[in-house]
């Protein structure tokens, strides 16, 4: 090969190059800033009654969409093994079947929503609020850090299976992992999978609490249902379903927005 035609080859080499590292450039920076923002993400309220799968499907929508997830029930958990004054309050109050109070949980999930740095990007709130004070109150919140919710969905369930599905749940106290004798046994009866540490069956997990948690539930509850619907926010779906189906049917919600009021 001659000297010039040699040179005009690796000049066509180099061009090529650098066309590819160009590509490669701009798919980077496509990457970077396709990547989540805050403006993007989801400020979601899961709602829905004890047992109805929001555990399940609360974590789900934190990987997705990585958002921080506050489950106020883990967080009075926490607490109650921590033995703090709120913690002996709320396990008096939960043991009774009640419902703790507004300034407990609005002071709770205001700390989380300052201070917990994984909620910068947005969260889902799973277990609050459950009344319309509650609402107003996160309303409020919300507005003082220019944030607004995107949705509210309500996981559908119908009693008698809420029921039958909690008075068989087991729980990992360490992770919060859950089974069920009979839906979703452990490999070894009342032992979790992972650890190998016992499992325990709390102690608000039967029939005639849970029973009174429910009539609590529908009777706070409802309104704030009400409350959302009112501002086109809420969404339901079908919680009897297999919880594949479910998370479905929520990221589509998540993804496409409530429906919008005719």
């Amino acid at each position: 090969m001659a000297p010039s035609d040699e040179l005009e080859y690796l000049k066509s080499l180099v061009a090529q190059l650098n066309d590819k590292i160009h590509a490669l450039e701009e798919k980077a920076k496509a990457a970077v800033s396709g990547s989540k923002t805050p403006a993007q993400q989801l400020r979601t309220i899961l709602i829905g009654p004890p047992g109805a799968g929001k555990g399940t499907q609360a974590p789900r929508i934190r990987d997705e969409f990585c958002v921080c997830h506050l489950a106020t029930g883990d967080l009075l958990r926490e607490q109650i093994t921590k033995q703090t004054e709120l913690g002996k309050m709320a396990k008096k109050i939960m043991d009774a079947g009640e419902l703790v109070s507004d300034e407990i949980m609005v002071n709770m999930i205001r700390d989380q929503l300052e201070n917990n740095k994984a909620c910068k990007n947005g969260f889902v709130l799973d277990g609050f609020p459950r009344t319309i004070p509650q609402a107003e109150k996160l309303d409020t919140m919300l507005e003082s850090r220019g944030e607004k919710l995107d949705s509210v969905v309500e996981l559908v369930i119908p009693d008698q299976l809420l029921i039958s599905r909690i008075t068989g749940r087991l729980i990992h106290p360490g992770s919060g992992r859950t089974y069920h004798k009979e839906f979703q046994p452990p490999r070894k009866p009342m032992t979790d999978d992972v650890t190998g540490e016992p499992l325990i069956q709390r102690s608000d997990d039967n029939v005639a609490t849970l029973a009174k948690r429910l009539v609590t539930y529908h009777k706070q509850t409802g309104p704030v249902v009400d409350y959302y619907k009112n501002k086109s926010l809420w969404v339901g779906i079908d919680a009897a379903q297999s919880p594949n189906l479910v998370w479905e049917n929520l990221r589509k919600v998540f993804k496409q927005g409530p429906p919008k009021s005719s």
